[in-house]
């Protein structure tokens, strides 16, 4: 690939860029610490346990999820059943469904596009030059513009992966994988939004974050593809409605 091709590109900022200084100063004080307190010994490092520990901890989230959507069930089954002989019961249960599509708790079905964005396929030792290692992945900015870019685009309902987004998920990554609600993804990453076909597609070619991203689709081979769906269904948010970090001022 012509190395002038990458002078017209945005670089795209990554978390890992800003924290590598921090990370190698704080490496040094782990490293004089874990040498004082070793004595010359080597101490028995817990790093290779945690892929099991995420994995298993990944279960036992999709697990909990799946007894959340029993209880759900079975709690509207008994409201169901309560609300005819209680005002105060019917009341809550029409506030409740009225307000069910805004915050993911009711299943919708209707059109919808879907963004899926790729790793780029070079080796590591044939990257074009000006181009690190960091510009082939997909980050968690990349997948958060396609997120609010299909949020101002007008979307109703979102998903990424087989996931159900609410107003308070919050989309990570750690490396190249991807942690949403507990639960832990690898590329490719799938972004789904219901709405109107030509206004969310709209909304990507005018964003500023996903022009970016399609400059290195372009010069490196990251990937992008946009499908539109003339029905899809999403399932409910199965997840907890409280606020654990934030709480109305009283």
């Amino acid at each position: 690939m012509p190395s002038q091709r990458l002078t017209w590109l945005t670089r795209r900022p990554t978390f890992w860029s800003a924290a590598v200084p921090l990370v190698a100063l704080g490496a040094g004080v782990l490293f004089a610490t874990s040498a004082s307190t070793a004595g010359g010994t080597d101490l028995r490092s817990s790093a290779s346990e945690l892929p099991d520990i995420i994995r298993q901890q990944t279960r036992q989230n999709a697990q909990a999820a799946s007894q959340v959507r029993s209880l759900q069930s079975q709690v509207d089954r008994l409201s169901a059943v309560q609300a005819p002989g209680d005002v105060r019961i019917t009341q809550l249960t029409r506030q409740a469904e009225a307000l069910a599509v805004a915050t993911g708790t009711r299943e919708v079905t209707g059109p919808a596009v879907a963004v899926e964005l790729r790793d780029a396929q070079i080796p590591s030792d044939q990257l074009p030059e000006g181009i690190g290692v960091d510009d082939i992945v997909v980050h968690q900015q990349d997948v958060q513009g396609v997120v609010n870019a299909l949020w101002a685009g007008g979307a109703e309902a979102m998903m990424v992966m087989d996931q159900r987004l609410i107003s308070t998920s919050a989309v990570r990554c750690v490396g190249n994988t991807l942690i949403l609600q507990g639960r832990v993804y690898s590329p490719p990453y799938v972004i789904t939004a219901m709405g109107n076909p030509a206004a969310l597609k709209k909304a990507l070619d005018d964003s500023p974050q996903v022009s970016i991203y399609r400059q290195y689709v372009d010069a490196i081979g990251l990937g992008y593809d946009v499908r539109t769906s003339p029905e899809r269904t999403f399932p409910a948010y199965a997840g907890s409605v409280n606020l654990q970090y934030a709480s109305v001022p009283r």
